[in-house]
């Protein structure tokens, strides 16, 4: 059974949903990365704890009280509805906001990690000679987390392209506004469409393979580039 014009839709926004994601999280994880690894305070087990919940957390438990923060009836989603004058729950901008919660830390464990490794003398070199966070975090330590950087990109990209119950939770099943490839694999299978759901499975099979095996390589390619490096 060949894919419906609603299965490419679905594609289409799940590679929006995905790409924003990513986007967006490496460039607020870098900066609260780099905090976070340089912190001595009894607060970070408390940070770090929340920013963790959504890898043990169920899905339906994160999605339910975002519903309920999103909704005209609490602040968030009150103050939403007045400013942009449409509800955040079922809609773009809600299954964003999630998935930006949900995926947090997969792309921020992997660059504080990073960032721990290579540990506080170069930021304090960096500071000697001048530099602000924001120019050591560019010029002095991203070439040497660049692999680090690619593995937050590739997990937090592929988490996002097979999320479910967040999604289903925030943006409900509308075609083409919040209905992602997952949903509507979901949908073929209750409905016995198994033809179509093969499909549409292969597709995101073959999809994130080839993200996976891209990222794979890119990283060897930067480890050997980082090796044969000359010596200063």
């Amino acid at each position: 059974m060949e894919l419906t014009n609603h299965d490419w839709q679905a594609l289409w926004l799940t590679i929006q949903l995905a790409t924003t994601t990513t986007v967006m999280l490496i460039m607020m994880s870098l900066p609260l990365a780099w905090k976070l690894a340089g912190w001595q305070s009894p607060f970070k087990i408390l940070v770090e704890t929340i920013i963790t919940l959504p890898l043990i957390l169920p899905p339906t438990v994160i999605g339910y009280y975002l519903l309920l923060a999103f909704s005209p009836h609490y602040f968030v989603g009150h103050w939403y509805s007045v400013l942009f004058n449409q509800q955040l729950a079922f809609s773009f901008e809600g299954i964003l906001i999630a998935s930006l919660i949900y995926s947090l830390p997969f792309a921020l464990k992997p660059l504080q990690a990073a960032f721990e490794q290579q540990g506080a003398a170069l930021s304090e070199s960096a500071a000697l000679l001048g530099f602000s966070p924001w120019q050591t975090i560019i010029h002095i330590l991203l070439p040497n987390i660049r692999p680090a950087l690619l593995g937050a990109a590739t997990l937090t990209f592929a988490h996002t392209v097979g999320e479910f119950g967040v999604i289903l939770m925030i943006g409900g099943n509308i075609s083409g506004e919040t209905q992602v490839a997952s949903i509507a694999l979901f949908d073929h299978v209750e409905n016995l469409e198994y033809g179509a759901a093969n499909s549409l499975a292969l597709i995101l099979l073959l999809f994130s393979c080839t993200i996976v095996l891209l990222s794979q390589w890119l990283s060897q390619k930067q480890i050997r580039t980082i090796t044969n490096a000359p010596p200063c």
